[in-house]
Parts: structure tokens; C-alpha cells; sequence
């Protein structure tokens, strides 16, 4: 704004009002100019940060007790109706779940006692387990869709000097394929001499896996004479 000054009349009282007027340093310490809010109110609200180890532990009704109740580990069915959000708060809740009871393990270790209800754990790693299989569903369903790459890192099958088949992914390289001697000091062929050999190493496998089907029959076999199954009398 632009204040016109007529005469030297109407300037008093324009400098008296510009003098009498508080600097900015007075209304801060002044009781007037301050907001009026409680005293007890927080500009940044932010969780307590005041913990200490208990987030560890378990809760405290469940300290001597050698058996804790505990519910199913999550499905791949439940996962799937999950959205990516809560997937996320999910990760994180059974990731706090199992340090807490890998610190009752360790703690129970410690006291040369046992650990109240250790299956926990084992349910705990198939739930994290599981919901690491669906995020991998998803990134590769929309990977397939954007792209129609299958895996994250392109690649093909290739067969080594030894007859070996092997999943080879691409890499980016410099320079080109042909002026790389580092790259075409690799065979990806399988040479003629070795064709025999690759015969031989797929019967050895074969003969190695009747074997051991084989050894697991005579196991049942043996275990189910030592201890029958008796039928249910009516």
C-alpha cells in the first residue's frame, strides 16, 4: 500500500500511529499476540519412545506357563485375499513376532529350560514363508503382464562342457559379446566325446533314486510290522 502525504498536518498523526505500532519482537513476548492452544498439546505427534525390552518377551500372563495358546499359521488362500497394503503391516508383525520368541528361545537356552509352546516358531517361518510366495505371485503376474518376462532377470537354458543343464541369466556387458574375451572364454556347448558320459551320469542318478525309494518301502514296511494299526471295535 502506498500512503500519500498531503502536508505536514496529516503526517503527525501517521508518524505517531507507525510509532505506537508493536515490533514484531514485542507481540512474540507479549501474552496477547501469543495462540491460545493447551499446554499440554503437541505440534509433532510422534509413538513413545520410552521402551524398553519387554517388546521382546512375551506377555506377562504367559511367563511359567509351558504350554501357550497359539492360532494356525496364515494360508496361502487367506494371503491371496489380502491387499499389498496390509500384506506390508503383516510382514512386519510377524517379523516382530519371531524375535520375540527367538529371544525366549535363546532366553530359555540361557536357563537350561524348556520353551513354552516351540512350535510357535515353525508357524511364525511358514506364515512369512508363504506371504513371501504370494508378493512373488504378484510381482510376477504384473511383470508378465507389463513386460511378458517370466522372470525377473531374463536369461535361457544352456547346456555347459559337462553335459549340465543350467539356467544362464543375461547380463549387461560394456562391450559386445564378440569383443569380450572374458565371455568367450565360456563353452556353452556340450562337446561330442562327452555325450557317453552324459548317459552314464543320468543312470547313476536313476539307479540312486530306486535305491532310495526302495530303502523308504523297506522302512514302512518294517515300521508297520512293529507297530500295527488295530481297527476300531464296534
Amino acid at each position: 500500500r502506498v500512503i500519500k502525504i498531503s502536508s505536514s498536518i496529516q503526517a503527525q498523526p501517521s508518524s505517531q500511529t507507525l510509532i505506537s505500532y508493536p515490533s514484531c519482537l514485542q507481540r512474540q513476548n507479549s501474552d496477547l499476540f501469543r495462540p491460545s492452544r493447551p499446554l499440554q498439546c503437541r505440534l509433532l505427534h510422534t509413538s513413545s519412545s520410552r521402551w524398553g525390552l519387554e517388546a521382546f518377551f512375551d506377555l506377562p500372563e504367559n511367563w511359567g506357563e509351558t504350554t501357550v495358546k497359539s492360532g494356525a499359521p496364515w494360508t496361502a488362500k487367506q494371503l491371496r485375499a489380502k491387499s499389498n497394503e496390509d500384506l506390508h503391516k503383516l510382514w512386519y508383525v510377524l517379523l516382530k513376532e519371531k524375535n520375540m520368541l527367538l529371544t525366549i528361545e535363546q532366553e530359555a537356552k540361557r536357563q537350561h529350560v524348556q520353551m513354552p509352546s516351540p512350535e510357535r516358531i515353525k508357524k511364525v517361518e511358514r506364515s512369512m514363508r508363504r506371504l513371501d510366495t504370494i508378493v512373488k505371485e504378484r510381482e510376477d503376474a504384473l511383470r508378465l503382464l507389463q513386460t511378458g518376462e517370466e522372470k525377473g532377470r531374463p536369461g535361457e537354458w544352456r547346456r555347459n562342457v559337462f553335459g549340465k543343464t543350467f539356467w544362464y541369466r543375461f547380463r549387461e556387458h560394456p562391450i559386445p559379446w564378440y569383443m569380450n574375451k572374458r565371455y568367450k572364454r565360456k563353452r556353452f556347448y556340450t562337446p561330442s566325446f562327452v555325450a557317453p558320459y552324459t548317459r552314464l551320469s543320468l543312470e547313476k542318478y536313476l539307479k540312486s533314486k530306486v535305491r532310495r525309494e526302495t530303502r523308504e518301502k523297506r522302512k514302512q514296511k518294517k515300521l508297520s510290522e512293529m507297530f500295527p494299526k488295530k481297527t476300531a471295535q464296534a
